[in-house]
């Protein structure tokens, strides 16, 4: 495989998004991902693409279900073309409730949802880019008009790569049957991401007679870590928390089941719907934690990285739900790409 390439990200507080990208590409990351956490990632995205000029630029994740496929078409066409190519569109369906109460959107079915959504916006850029007639009818969306006025014609850079954030086995099969790359979770195990998720993506990928040779397997890890004992165990707790809200959420239940803590999801659901966030994180044992995070010093967690991840994915970002000094980000990625090229 090729060196693992190392992203940043450039949200959650960022602030100037443009300044934060800038920074990002100076460190020599080699992408940076925005989510949609409180503002618009791809708004985020337009900012970032004029003040960088080699940093690829992702979503992780527009929110698909809570816009029409012509929406998001139509913005990640504006970031393609200001940032000249550089654009990975990840998109993620979200959960229903969100979709629902939070969108006040349709829900139903999402794997072939996803799918239809995404072969729709494929039909959208090639009326744009190809000149094909606006034809698209599916269950669940249908675009049928495409006036001059609206078309905004060919982009120099063509459309975007799409990322598909899947966690599921359909949705994983979906990411390999119409997506360009897979955002695994961060609520994934290094078991799960073999033994589960990269079966489904071959089963998608064989459905149209693709190879991993051309997709790219991008992963956010949950990491723990620091430069002293003291600092070690403060991140311990913070993505003891993380882990926890993960692991209330009835749709990653399956990552637990493989693992044979599926009861530990019911009590985590259960304790997320009186608020008892302290008690959630407390069920999150060592054997827990060191499953779903790589724990350990500053100058320890890249090789474990490299002995759990290195062989399966291409894109590695790291996953600190706690502020992380930009000295210590700086040794690991270092670290990170030392060992990725040994």
């Amino acid at each position: 495989m090729s060196p693992l390439l190392i992203d940043g990200e450039i949200s959650f507080g960022s602030g100037d998004f443009a300044e934060r990208a800038r920074r990002t590409e100076a460190e020599g990351y080699d992408g940076a991902w925005s989510a949609e956490v409180g503002h618009d990632p791809l708004l985020m995205l337009a900012g970032a693409a004029t003040a960088t000029t080699s940093l690829e630029l992702g979503t992780g994740i527009v929110v698909a279900f809570g816009r029409s496929p012509m929406i998001t078409a139509t913005m990640a066409n504006d970031v393609q073309l200001l940032s000249h190519g550089r654009l990975l569109l990840g998109l993620g369906s979200q959960i229903k409730p969100h979709i629902e109460k939070r969108y006040s959107m349709p829900w139903s079915h999402p794997a072939p949802r996803m799918r239809e959504y995404i072969l729709a916006m494929r039909a959208i850029w090639s009326c744009w880019n190809e000149g094909t007639t606006m034809d698209f009818r599916g269950e669940f969306y249908r675009h049928t008009l495409m006036t001059p006025f609206f078309n905004p014609g060919p982009n120099p850079f063509g459309p975007p790569r799409i990322f598909l954030a899947a966690v599921g086995e359909l949705m994983t099969e979906v990411a390999g049957e119409v997506a360009d790359g897979l955002l695994v979770h961060p609520f994934t195990t290094e078991r799960y991401l073999r033994e589960v998720t990269m079966p489904a993506l071959a089963r998608g990928l064989s459905k149209v007679g693709r190879s991993l040779d051309t997709y790219q397997i991008s992963f956010s890890g949950l990491m723990a870590t620091g430069r002293t004992p003291v600092e070690l165990e403060a991140a311990k707790n913070a993505v003891r928390s993380q882990i926890a809200f993960y692991g209330s959420t009835p749709a990653y239940r399956g990552v637990l089941e493989l693992h044979g803590w599926g009861e530990l999801q019911t009590e985590l659901n259960a304790l997320s719907r009186v608020g008892d966030w302290t008690a959630m994180a407390s069920l999150i044992d060592d054997d827990v934690l060191n499953t779903f995070a790589t724990v350990g010093l500053v100058d320890e967690v890249a090789a474990v990285v490299q002995t759990r991840f290195g062989d399966v994915i291409d894109r590695y970002g790291l996953y600190v739900p706690y502020p992380l000094d930009d000295e210590y980000r700086s040794a690991i990625v270092s670290g990170l790409r030392a060992v990725s090229a040994s």
